[in-house]
């Protein structure tokens, strides 16, 4: 069974920087950020704002349009080019993961486990799950995946909320109550399971192939925690993740084949391009790979102990957000800044996303900011 209370307890310890700043007086101070002449052209091309993000979000963006939700349940779709508001919704109470939509239904789902799901504006319908969530739904093909924090996997028809599979593999005592792996390849569904990812056939629910990225390391269960963080970075066929503080790795998700993997500590996803692949470790501390490889292409100390969020590739740069709203835009040759700007001062969250030409940040305080290069 999985141990939430241990969870909990796990990332109050393993991630109170990036949840609390910089309050304890133990831990080195941000790195202080240097002056930048900006070295490419960019700017805020609207703002909007959701309630306030208490939980891992991870925005959606499909066919030109951002989805994004608050932690009290308010669910938005947004045009991408200019921000209008196209739908509005409520899930009716907290939430503890999304989003997820394809564009005409979208989901979510409650700290109550209710995973809720929309057709426009209008709530659907509501099932109740057996176990938490904190990864997005998926919503492919007519179809609602969830995966729980048990590593289970569900799905839903999209139309009516029957039912159509439930897939729950042997998994370890303890597991990170972090966004998980939950996407799909063609047609395959791919769920990060531990440290595995796993090719689930969505028509059945059976698995077609499984690869390890990270190899759990440890004496005891919290130590061994090496759960795959989401969202994966999809290059084509290939699926790049982040073996919690154990490794990064490349799949080829078509053929069920590991690419490469590496073993590098970090907490938060990767991001990156054909080129590189690129992530920070729990110092904040950014390692660039090269795709093809795994093998370093540069590391970079700019930015130490800024609590960034995920990356993002954006306009010939690779983006982060961190602590304090700022959003950076580093040179993918060596890291160097590029570009630096402001969102309302509280900590970014989730993923950059991009639609477009348009870079979508989401801060903590509900703030959405789109970026977009000149």
């Amino acid at each position: 069974a999985v141990n939430l209370r241990a969870a909990v307890r796990w990332l109050a310890l393993a991630g109170i920087a990036a949840l609390a700043g910089c309050a304890s007086s133990d831990k080195p101070p941000p790195t202080p950020l240097e002056t930048v002449e900006p070295r490419i052209a960019g700017r805020q091309v609207w703002a909007s704002s959701v309630g306030r993000v208490g939980f891992p979000l991870v925005p959606a963006a499909h066919g030109g349009v951002f989805y994004v939700a608050s932690g009290d349940g308010e669910v938005l779709a947004l045009q991408a080019d200019n921000g209008t508001v196209l739908l509005r919704a409520s899930a009716g109470g907290a939430l503890s993961a999304g989003v997820g939509s394809d564009g005409r239904f979208t989901s979510v789902v409650t700290r109550g486990n209710e995973v809720v799901t929309f057709d426009g504006g209008r709530e659907l319908w509501r099932k109740r799950l057996p176990s938490s969530v904190v990864t997005p739904p998926l919503v492919a093909g007519e179809r609602v995946f969830v995966m729980g924090v048990d590593r289970a996997v569900h799905a839903f028809d999209a139309l009516d909320g029957t039912k159509i599979w439930s897939l729950q593999r042997p998994g370890e005592a303890l597991t990170l109550l972090h966004s998980g792996v939950l996407t799909a390849v063609k047609d395959t569904l791919v769920a990060g399971q531990g440290p595995r990812l796993a090719g689930i056939d969505p028509t059945r629910g059976s698995v077609l192939w499984e690869v390890p990225i990270g190899t759990p390391r440890g004496t005891n269960e919290v130590e061994r925690l090496a759960d795959l963080v989401g969202p994966a970075l999809r290059l084509g066929n290939r699926l790049c993740a982040r073996s919690f503080q154990a490794a990064v790795g490349c799949v080829d998700a078509e053929a069920g084949r590991l690419l490469w993997s590496r073993n590098t500590g970090g907490i938060q996803a990767v991001g990156g391009d054909d080129e590189l692949v690129v992530g920070a470790d729990a110092s904040d501390r950014i390692l660039a790979m090269k795709t093809a490889n795994g093998e370093t292409a540069w590391t970079s100390e700019r930015l130490a102990l800024r609590h960034l969020s995920a990356p993002a590739s954006f306009g010939g740069a690779i983006v982060f957000g961190d602590y304090e709203g700022y959003v950076h835009f580093l040179d993918p040759k060596d890291g160097q800044t590029l570009l630096r700007l402001a969102t309302d001062g509280s900590q970014v969250v989730g993923r950059p996303t991009l639609s477009g030409r348009t870079l979508l940040v989401v801060t903590r305080n509900g703030g959405l900011f789109a970026f977009r290069p000149d």
